[in-house]
């Protein structure tokens, strides 16, 4: 159960009432009424709760679970243990998320503006909007209704944010546009020059950065995340990209939808990535590349040329996953044919 002091709990919902929320096909009509009272993890949950099962892995606790309803795709329905009512859906982990959304809700901040804000004059804030302690909305600066501006936060000249967008503690914005239902967490840099200069031995020389950054509505922006407006053209953010935490975004760097970059990953400038893109942790991509669409990057890859449409990479420099481990492979039988002969392997002994 989720702490109370911190999370707001909606419910109870018949479970029939949550398989349309969810987009899940009740198993045995006759469950249709039964009260479910919270989501919970399968080793946990127990009467009045419900979980879900989208790995293999976790069949066994899925059979032993006390859990009073599952979200289970339905191959494994079979495993249930008696007595438990099943939601069928062909995506158990995103059916779960939208049934944890129906009792869990995004909360709505309070309509207030604190006496220790600096608020310009010239900013124009939409209705319902929160400008907490500390916070500094600049000249012409232009925020949606029901925005909420966390404590510290900067939001600088002329910036643009679009409707329930969240800003977090201690996060600055400037040179930009942000869509809607955009949420930005604590320590998020936005709109800051961009890494760009002429070298010159006698002392390099700073090349203005003339473009804004640009983010689409409904994503997620994780913290201290850095993302550097454009030098000549605009650093473009697509709709529903989700960043995780410590990513650093170059100038003039495209993403289109649904990217998916995880912490601690760098994508140098001028590098454009297509749709639904995911990218692991650490990875490093070279700049002025063109990163298809559909494309998934193992962790901690370095990416140093053009990537077609869909490939799975792996590796520094990243080559096709399949590529990666027939060489991964390769190395150990040479290492242990050397082992096998007699031959001291470099590292051993030491």
């Amino acid at each position: 159960m989720a702490d109370p002091r911190y999370f707001q709990r909606q419910g109870p919902f018949r479970l029939a009432d949550l398989a349309l929320k969810a987009g899940a096909e009740l198993a045995d009509a006759a469950t249709a009424d039964l009260p479910i009272d919270d989501v919970a993890p399968l080793e946990t949950a127990g009467a009045g709760q419900l979980g879900f099962l989208d790995n293999k892995a976790y069949v066994t606790a899925f059979a032993d679970s006390r859990a009073s309803a599952c979200v289970v795709a339905a191959q494994y329905a079979d495993r249930a243990p008696e007595g438990m009512a099943l939601l069928l859906a062909e995506q158990p982990y995103r059916a779960f998320a939208l049934i944890a959304q129906a009792f869990y809700p995004r909360p709505r901040p309070l309509a207030a503006i604190s006496q220790a804000a600096a608020v310009d004059e010239t900013a124009v804030l939409g209705e319902g909007c929160l400008i907490e302690p500390g916070a500094v909305i600049a000249a012409g600066a232009e925020l949606g209704p029901r925005c909420a501006i966390g404590a510290n936060a900067t939001i600088g000249a002329g910036a643009i944010l679009g409707e329930d967008c969240v800003v977090g503690a201690n996060a600055s914005l400037s040179h930009c546009r942000i869509g809607d239902r955009v949420t930005l967490y604590p320590g998020v840099r936005i709109g800051q020059d961009g890494f760009g200069f002429a070298i010159d031995p006698a002392g390099h020389v700073k090349v203005p950065q003339l473009g804004l950054v640009v983010i689409g509505d409904d994503c997620e922006i994780g913290a201290n995340t850095a993302i550097d407006r454009g030098s000549m053209r605009d650093t473009v953010i697509g709709p529903g990209c989700w960043i995780d935490n410590l990513v650093q975004i170059g100038h003039n760097v495209e993403l289109g939808r649904g990217c998916v970059i995880a912490a601690l990953a760098g994508i140098s400038g001028s590098t454009s990535v297509g749709n639904f893109v995911a990218v692991g942790g650490q990875v490093g991509m070279a700049g002025h590349l063109h990163i298809g669409d559909g494309v998934q990057i193992a962790a901690q890859s370095g990416i140093m040329a053009d990537v077609p449409p869909g490939l799975t990479l792996c590796g520094t420099p990243a080559v096709p996953i399949k590529e990666f481990f027939r060489g991964v492979a390769t190395l150990r039988r040479l290492t242990r044919s050397k082992d096998k002969g007699g031959e001291k392997v470099d590292g051993e002994g030491t």
